[in-house]
């Protein structure tokens, strides 16, 4: 969490605090000086070469690193794809418009908003490629106008030298002490694992609530760096291919338990009800697991083993359940809430076990359903919008008054508005970017404008700069601090501007640097006034369309893929996840709501199947068919508490009253169903209470 505004004396003073504090490991020194090295080698090929602005391959170098090879990969593909596609579009833009200022500005802007809105649709790094096809038309584009002969000798020069920063860092990250995707992701997943222990050993034995809400918090915050690093998996190799569809199905496995421990420790047994065998071997199982540590990784089969016999056993328990227990529905709730949790978990450690075994199941892997992703097409439309009309007043500006300067304010407001539009909070990453590029400019003035003019030549280059670079590096590595650290480093390149001779230019130094961080500043405001973000809207849509999910499942004439509704369900939660500011907001209600929503779902469609069945009554399937359609009319109605309260005890009325009209198995794990619905509903009202938007 990011500390109280009045805790900050100053930028540089709680920079340097961290910084000190900060102990790197030696994976962190490893990118860092392999970096460095990347964009000196990058730099010295581009001076041989005698490429006309070298600082873009250094720089490029500092863009597309990332502490494993894939990440390097994929954001150096979709760099120069991005790249490509820019120059292209700018070239075409030059040409059509033939100089007439208002089809340039006209034509501009449409591809920025295509950009944009595209950037805003994709996900990464298929994203960031779009997002750079944007702001290279203008980085391109603008300088050219008016010169047509130029801009293919423009397009052409930046491709080359994005090029050899791309080779360069990627052959790095390859050859000098390679880290890989799937490597992070196996020792990411293990801690998952060891962590999900715990928050369940704390349920079951009932720990108290802080204590799991931040394990639960902790927990929600891995998962999603783990599905960040699926992208990347596949472009080490094509053989790995298959295990990002299996970190995929892992996420989900890891989101399921987890749902299911907190319902397990919120609907414990009765006072003088003991715990089912079920409930004691599941707490044996995370207890024996967590105890173990990392060894217990060194063989899964046992363990997952454990799970199938829990789940078997928990399973084949309702049926010898007798109408003389007291708490015969909440036991067999509880024992559905067991059997999920048990096959869950033994799916995590199916896929963990999938992930460090290439090759294995592969073809069972590509059986899978393709993965269903949630696009927000309103909240991209909207992006597209802001970025044109941001783009295009600062270009008209510039065309008209001819400030030299202007274009790199111009250039800085495509860059900013189009690659943090998408993000929950853009004027706060914005503003972290803005943080590392004021941090850069006494640092590159100290270098490029008073040492290096001193000290010619590249060793004294390497020497006086690779030392920032390093420091720099180190900070990317920590995930803190990444965003402003990659600010840093890549503006103080920008304002080094490093030549085979560097001069003694204070004049055109400041000048430069105010137009960038002016262009910072305009795109914030752009921000905050042109179609401001809203994100208690962007969390009611997607909670609404996770509602839509459920209340589809419902109505649906034919009974929707578990697969197919897991994924979307999933990828919507994971959208939700940057969006949580912490305990106690609506926005940790909403999701800690979606997450119980798709055990909901596995229930409604339990229902759905006990509704086609032989074995149960037509009375009942029809009691079943009049809650399923009650549960959509108040998934899709905003409504007040006296009607939630209502619905969850109609609801359990209605399982306590088929459970003891029926002795069929059937029957009692329908009742089950319908207990469970109603304990979720119960737990979480800020989400299944849709509220009207001016509440």
């Amino acid at each position: 969490m990011n500390a109280p505004a009045n805790r900050e004396p100053n930028l540089i003073g709680h920079f340097g605090a961290a910084l000190f504090s900060y102990r790197p490991k030696r994976s962190d020194w490893i990118f860092a000086i392999r970096a460095t090295a990347a964009g000196v080698v990058a730099l010295s090929i581009a001076y041989a070469l005698k490429l006309e602005n070298p600082q873009w391959a250094m720089l490029t170098v500092f863009v597309v690193v990332q502490p494993v090879a894939g990440m390097v990969f994929a954001k150096g593909l979709y760099r120069l794809l991005g790249t490509l596609a820019g120059a292209a579009g700018a070239i075409a833009i030059n040409l059509v418009s033939h100089g007439s200022p208002l089809l340039f500005l006209t034509l501009l802007a449409l591809w920025v908003w295509a950009s944009a809105f595209g950037a805003s649709m994709l996900r990464n790094p298929e994203a960031y490629g779009a997002a750079l096809a944007g702001y290279t038309a203008v980085i391109v584009g603008l300088p050219a106008f008016g010169h047509g002969e130029l801009v293919i000798e423009i397009a052409w020069a930046r491709t080359i030298e994005i090029m050899l920063g791309i080779v360069c860092a990627g052959l790095a990250s390859r050859l000098v002490l390679p880290q890989f995707a799937r490597d992070q992701m196996t020792s990411r997943l293990k801690g998952i694992i060891l962590d999900l222990s715990s928050y369940a050993e704390g349920a079951f034995t009932g720990a108290d609530r802080a204590t799991l809400v931040s394990l639960s918090r902790k927990l929600i915050g891995e998962i999603e760096a783990l599905g960040e690093m699926r992208a990347y998996v596949r472009l080490e190799s094509p053989s790995l291919a298959a295990h990002g569809h299996s970190v995929r199905r892992t996420i989900g496995y890891l989101l399921s338990p987890l749902s299911a421990a907190r319902m397990l420790r919120n609907h414990r047994p009765p006072q003088g009800v003991p715990p089912t065998p079920a409930r004691i071997a599941l707490r044996g199982l995370v207890a024996d697991l967590r105890a173990a540590g990392p060894a217990a990784f060194d063989d899964i089969a046992p363990w997952i083993d454990r799970c199938k016999k829990i789940a078997a056993d928990a399973r084949d328990a309702p049926a010898e359940l007798g109408k003389d227990n007291p708490d015969r529905i909440g036991t067999a709730a509880r024992l559905s809430m067991a059997v999920e949790f048990a096959e869950m978990f033994a799916g995590v450690l199916r896929g963990l076990e999938a992930l460090r075994s290439p090759g294995t199941g592969r073809r069972r892997e590509r059986s899978q359903p393709a993965l269903l992703v949630h696009r927000d097409a309103g909240s991209a439309f909207r992006n597209g919008v802001r970025a044109a009309v941001a783009t295009t007043l600062v270009a008209l500006f510039w065309l008209e008054t001819q400030w030299a300067d202007a274009a790199g304010v111009t250039v800085m407001v495509a860059v900013v508005s189009i690659l943090f539009a998408s993000r929950p909070s853009p004027i706060q990453t914005s503003f972290g970017f803005f943080k590392g590029t004021l941090l850069a400019v006494p640092f590159a003035f100290l270098t490029g404008q008073i040492l290096l003019p001193m000290l010619p030549g590249f060793v004294w280059f390497v020497i006086v700069v690779a030392p920032v670079l390093v420091v720099a590096a180190l900070a990317m590595a920590n995930p803190r601090w990444t965003g402003t650290a990659t600010a840093f480093a890549v503006n103080y390149l920008v304002f080094l501007s490093p030549h085979q001779t560097m001069v003694y230019a204070p004049q055109a130094f400041l000048n430069g640097a105010v137009s960038l961080l002016l262009g910072i500043l305009l795109a914030m405001g752009v921000f905050a006034v042109v179609l401001p973000s809203r994100p208690r809207e962007a969390v009611a849509r997607l909670a609404g369309a996770i509602r839509e999910d459920l209340v589809r499942l419902c109505v649906h004439d034919r009974i929707p893929r578990r697969s197919a509704f897991e994924s979307l369900a999933y990828d919507r939660i994971n959208q939700l996840m940057p969006y949580n500011r912490g305990p106690g907001s609506r926005t940790e209600a909403i999701l800690s709501g979606s997450i119980s929503s798709v055990t909901v779902g596995l229930e409604i469609l339990k229902l759905r199947r006990a509704i086609v069945t032989d074995a149960v009554a037509m009375d009942v399937k029809r009691l079943l068919g009049r809650f399923l359609k009650r549960l959509a009319r108040l998934l899709l109605k905003p409504i007040g508490e006296r009607p939630v309260i209502d619905f969850v005890n109609a609801t359990r009325d209605m399982a306590a009253r088929i459970a003891h009209e029926s002795d069929s198995a059937d029957v009692l794990d329908a009742a089950a169903s319908l207990r469970v619905i109603a304990a979720a509903v119960e737990d979480h009202p800020v989400f299944f209470r849709r509220v009207r938007q001016s509440s």
